[in-house]
């Protein structure tokens, strides 16, 4: 009889660490994601003083910096709506797209490309953009580590108790992984 509380005991503190264990995990994957959440303020914060800018000298690419105003827009507008993960990680990978889109176009302007304010811009989004791909990687580390703590026995039967779920990873789009083709950048 007392080996059988014994061995009961021993089952349930092992369940107990365990669950605290994926409590913990999920816990930093979730501060991971508003990691993203802060830089992806930083650069929605960022967009409209570039525009500003841009928008003085780039009178041809008015079709482009409308496209970058609209898709800060939903991304603000499915950050405020808590809309799902995929769907916002959709969304700041169009206006990752577009903006570095921009950014090129802005090489076509040399008194835009000079101008003071266009360059601390320039400096500022880059800087934003590395500090949003760190936090990307520290988003898809948390979240490795709250799937293996799940995906196991007895991990998984304690997560379906809890509730607790795997976010999907940051993935870089097709497009992203598409190689590049230098020529569209030689004139």
């Amino acid at each position: 009889m007392s080996i059988v509380l014994v061995v009961l005991g021993v089952v349930l503190v092992v369940g107990y660490l365990w669950y605290v264990s994926i409590i913990k995990r999920r816990n930093a994957m979730q501060e991971a994601f508003s990691g993203i959440d802060v830089q992806l303020k930083k650069r929605a914060d960022l967009i409209p003083n570039i525009l500003k800018i841009a928008a003085k000298f780039m009178a041809h690419e008015r079709e482009l910096l409308e496209e970058v105003t609209r898709l800060r827009s939903e991304v603000l507008q499915a950050t405020d709506a808590k809309a799902d993960q995929e769907t916002r990680f959709a969304l700041e990978q169009q206006l990752e797209s577009k903006m570095g889109s921009l950014l090129v176009s802005v090489e076509n302007y040399p008194e835009l490309k000079s101008q003071e304010n266009m360059l601390a811009a320039q400096h500022a989004y880059a800087d934003v953009e590395e500090h949003i791909s760190a936090a990307r990687r520290s988003y898809n580390a948390a979240n490795r580590g709250l799937r293996d703590s799940i995906q196991v026995f007895p991990g998984n039967i304690i997560a379906s108790i809890a509730g607790v779920t795997a976010m999907p990873f940051f993935e870089a789009s097709s497009a992203d992984r598409a190689p590049v083709d230098a020529n569209q950048y030689l004139g």
